[in-house]
């Protein structure tokens, strides 16, 4: 925001128009809040409107291979051909799986499995079976936009309790996504998950959390969901990120394993579970762009 530039020089976005008719109140208002000591992201990180419809394209295919795999998957089913499902769902409508060989990651899916916080890496020795809970997290890349979402799958009938786990943990994205508003700090939204999922007797994952997406795979800034209201990054019009509690039935305490380096489980062995969306801020509130 230090930046000065003249009322008719061209605005910083790209847009062409001159800057007092197109972002010059959008930094005033920007500049407001961090001069009241609110963090506020750089400019490069609030996506222009040709750059969203592109980041809405790798979203149409990260969603069209969740939604195939919830109609694929079964007990029986091993986590890698989940990869290799994804693998070749993603690539056919002309995308690249984001995961793979990102910071070493051997796979283009992450599935995580009950007691599995996340990053679970597919194999063939991993076997779904009847009661087990799962997140799949998908993420794309199309045309050098990304785009990123995961659900859970419930296989077969599972137990009550597990049921409860999965239910919440979509509650409270849903909770978060109601608090994304102009002008307003993200931390507004991490304590509305953080609250719902406390009163259902759950605990969130703190040292794990979120992040901006589209230009990058992981952008700033990083998204708590135990976070205080008022707190945070003021989340303004053109900012996306992700929604993305890991919820768990017992202690929020989690531990990564040695052996790969990747998958993160709960310290106690109880299910966790998460779901994930990409949202959009905009003028009146947010789009949600992959789910």
């Amino acid at each position: 925001m230090a930046v000065k530039i003249g009322r008719n020089d061209p605005c910083w976005c790209g847009s062409g128009q001159k800057y007092k008719k197109c972002h010059e109140a959008f930094d005033e208002k920007l500049t407001l809040l961090e001069q009241k000591g609110h963090p506020v992201l750089e400019h490069r990180l609030y996506k222009t409107p040709a750059q969203i419809e592109k980041i809405k394209e790798s979203c149409q295919i990260n969603m069209a291979v969740l939604d195939y795999v919830g109609e694929h998957i079964k007990a029986g089913v091993t986590t890698q051909q989940i990869d290799d499902w994804v693998h070749e769902m993603t690539v056919r409508q002309g995308g690249i799986p984001a995961p793979l060989h990102f910071q070493g990651y051997p796979k283009s899916v992450c599935t995580s499995i009950n007691e599995v916080v996340c990053h679970g890496i597919p194999s063939d020795q991993e076997v779904l079976k009847e009661g087990d809970i799962i997140n799949v997290d998908v993420s794309t890349i199309y045309n050098g936009y990304f785009s990123d979402s995961s659900r859970m799958y419930c296989i077969g009938q599972v137990s009550p309790e597990k049921e409860a786990l999965v239910r919440c943990v979509k509650e409270c994205v849903e909770k978060g996504v109601a608090e994304v508003k102009p002008w307003t700090p993200i931390g507004n939204m991490g304590a509305a998950v953080h609250e719902h999922a406390m009163a259902g007797g759950y605990s969130v994952v703190r040292s794990i959390g979120g992040h901006g997406v589209g230009l990058e795979f992981h952008e700033d800034p990083w998204v708590s969901y135990t976070s205080e209201r008022g707190s945070g990054v003021i989340m303004a019009p053109g900012m996306i990120f992700t929604i993305e509690p890991m919820v768990n039935m017992g202690s929020e305490d989690i531990w990564t394993d040695e052996k790969d380096g990747w998958t993160v489980r709960t310290s106690d062995g109880l299910p966790s579970a998460q779901w994930e969306v990409m949202v959009l801020v905009t003028e009146t509130g947010c789009e949600v762009l992959c789910w």
